[in-house]
């Protein structure tokens, strides 16, 4: 789900339809913002939620009427369903002001009890039974605003931009009840289903899946009879009623005998679809790209498509986005869903990155690799937004807040950008990207977690993520970086030391940090510092002298502010590396050394000089430390005890 970002205006015929456009959204037309009218609670109690968890759903058929005017709507839901215990009875939710005109179990009419939306109907199942609950119901779903895009689970409205009347769904997070029987839950992805929408003939009803058939009922009606056979959380069934054109297009992504639709119901406004025609054509680019990166489009044998209705974003349903315009950011956030939300969703609303941190990602892959000079720009803003305020953690405490589940800085924006971080960490594209399609393979059709990634890429590369997820994920806040140097010689000395934006939740950030040098006579370096503290110094032997141009992370892979960046030629070795009693001995060395007057058990962290990690161990009072397999040159000794940092310098000889 993806807010406005900005809108490109293509003539100047169009300035004033494009403002009102913002004014139908509320939103500004230079960046994506989100409103969320109020907070929004899953409307059952735990035990009612227990209730739920006692069956699993596996298919659910929408037989509803509808029109393009009014929310009201009826039909009958059938949902399919399997025990996972005993049951004699079986609750769902339904919104309240929607009137139940019969229920039948197994095909016979039941009696069943109403709780607010909690509705309970008697089954008398045992473990492992199947069960078909059947609901005709009627009525108008709230109006109030109750999804983070405005309106409710079901909503009208009439573009001011084009003019056109649209009933659409949007069920993220909670609102699916408001308009169909349903279980709400995410780790209950149901197996199929079927969506039938009947409406006035000057209407189009676009769905999930394939468009099997669209029947003539006369008296002025179609039926149009959708199918989908991929499994599908609960959210993410939809339905769109408006007077449409359909303009369809055709990806190939590589590799793929048989090509993928793309099937698009725009507004039947002349001015429309030719307005919107080149940014609806690159959708079929964009999942051939997606394709490479993360593995074959999840649905190609199905669709892919949009609805249009006048949101201020758009609304990643399955095989077919909701969408208000198109942008190449929108369109291609609300695509990446297809792989991140749809085919692998998140196991918590607290885990929402999977999803949304995740498609803004990869709005920035879209521009790297088919707008590579916007790149920059993107992620410069990117970070400046998550900047703009010094805390807030990507995992979200309060998963029953939908302004906190959809916070643009902290979900997509520091989302996106501490996936960018741990790339740079993993320092291997070709891996990076193959894990991606890996971890949609392990998760595929099912829920995942930010742990589950972290612990699939630490498997994958071998890297210990779990301080980078405690103090970006978990964590909060960014570290503003100093860096004093100073000449030596033909060595350069470099202190690097950092503050924290949030220090009482995550006083230290130890991912590693590129520096760039500008050297007199030589070519520009660019070297990585692995961070171990707030204040670390290095020294770099024999490296040239350099013409006073030094930058901090120059590409931008971490969020991070600079203070100062200057030449002090007050700093040393001796300074920082403190010796106080400990004493390296034999110092040089050419096979052994101990640390001296350790007088308890202490953590030793060898590095080189350029600050990569040698080797670590804890090390015992009078310990010998085996110095053989190191090569000749100078090294730097940490020694960790008494929550104090000791630095020694080490020479070896061999």
């Amino acid at each position: 789900m993806q807010h406005l970002r900005k809108i490109s205006i293509i003539s100047l015929f169009f300035l004033l339809s494009n403002w009102i456009f913002c004014q139908e959204n509320a939103v500004q037309c230079s960046k994506r913002t989100k409103q969320h009218s109020h907070t929004k609670s899953n409307t059952l109690s735990i035990s009612q939620i227990a209730e739920t968890e006692k069956y699993n759903v596996h298919y659910y058929n929408l037989n509803l009427n509808m029109t393009n005017t009014s929310t009201y709507l009826s039909g009958t839901v059938r949902m399919d369903a399997s025990a996972k215990e005993n049951l004699d009875s079986a609750l769902f939710e339904l919104f309240n002001s929607l009137t139940i005109t019969d229920i039948r179990v197994n095909g016979n009419s039941v009696n069943f009890s109403r709780n607010q939306s909690a509705v309970t109907v008697p089954v008398n199942v045992v473990t492992g039974d199947f069960f078909v609950i059947e609901t005709d119901y009627f009525g108008t779903p709230p109006t109030a605003a109750t999804n983070p895009l405005g309106g409710g689970g079901m909503t009208h409205k009439r573009s001011q931009t084009w003019g056109n009347h649209v009933v659409w769904s949007l069920s993220e997070p909670f609102s699916a009840y408001e308009w169909f029987p349903v279980k709400q839950s995410l780790k209950d992805k149901i197996d199929s289903s079927d969506v039938s929408i009947t409406v006035p003939d000057t209407c189009k009803a676009g769905s999930n899946g394939i468009l099997t058939s669209v029947d003539t009922l006369g008296n002025g009606f179609l039926k149009f009879n959708w199918k989908h056979r991929h499994m599908i959380d609960y959210y993410l069934i939809s339905v769109a009623v408006a007077k449409y054109v359909e303009h369809n297009i055709y990806a190939h992504p590589a590799g793929m005998n048989d090509s993928i639709l793309v099937q698009n119901y725009i507004y039947n406004n002349p001015q429309t679809l030719p307005y919107f025609l080149s940014d609806i054509n690159e959708t079929a680019t964009f999942i051939e790209l997606y394709s490479d990166l993360y593995g074959l489009y999840p649905f190609a044998d199905e669709k892919y498509g949009h609805c249009m209705a006048p949101i201020s974003g758009g609304m990643e349903h399955q095989t077919m986005t909701t969408q208000g315009f198109f942008e190449k950011t929108l369109t291609s956030h609300e695509l990446a869903h297809q792989w991140w939300g749809d085919h692998v969703t998140c196991a918590s609303w607290s885990d929402i990155w999977i999803n949304e941190g995740w498609a803004s990602y990869s709005e920035y892959l879209m521009l790297e690799y088919l707008y590579p000079a916007e790149k920059a720009q993107h992620m410069t803003n990117v970070h400046n937004n998550v900047m703009s305020q010094p805390n807030g953690s990507v995992w979200c405490l309060d998963s029953l807040n939908e302004s906190r589940i959809f916070d643009s800085r902290l979900t997509y924006d520091k989302g996106a950008g501490i996936i960018h971080t741990m790339r740079y960490i993993v320092n291997n594209d070709s891996l990076f990207f193959a894990e991606l399609k890996n971890f949609q393979n392990a998760f595929q059709d099912s829920v995942a977690t930010g742990i589950d990634f972290k612990n699939h890429m630490a498997q994958a590369t071998g890297i210990d993520f779990d301080p980078f997820f405690e103090q970006w994920y978990f964590g909060e806040g960014y570290p503003t970086y100093t860096l004093k140097w100073k000449q030596d010689g033909n060595n350069l000395l470099v202190n690097i030391s950092h503050i924290t934006s949030a220090s009482n939740v995550t006083p230290l950030f130890t991912n590693p940090i590129d520096v760039k040098f500008s050297r007199q006579g030589l070519t520009d370096t660019t070297i990585r510092f692995n961070i171990n503290s707030n204040n670390e110094l290095f020294t770099l032997e024999n490296f040239g002298l350099i013409n006073s141009s030094i930058s901090i992370d120059p590409s931008n892979w971490i969020i991070n502010k600079i203070n100062v960046i200057v030449e002090d030629n007050s700093i040393g070795i001796n300074e920082i590396l403190t010796n106080d009693d400990l004493v390296v001995f034999p110092n040089p060395s050419n096979n052994s050394f101990q640390i001296q007057n350790l007088t308890e058990k202490a953590e030793l962290v060898i590095y080189s000089m350029n600050g990569q990690i040698i080797s670590k161990k804890y090390i015992s009072p009078n310990e010998t430390i085996d110095f053989r397999n190191f090569a000749k040159g100078n090294y730097l000794l940490e020694i960790r005890k008494n929550n104090s940092i000791k630095r020694l310098k080490l020479i070896s000889t061999n």
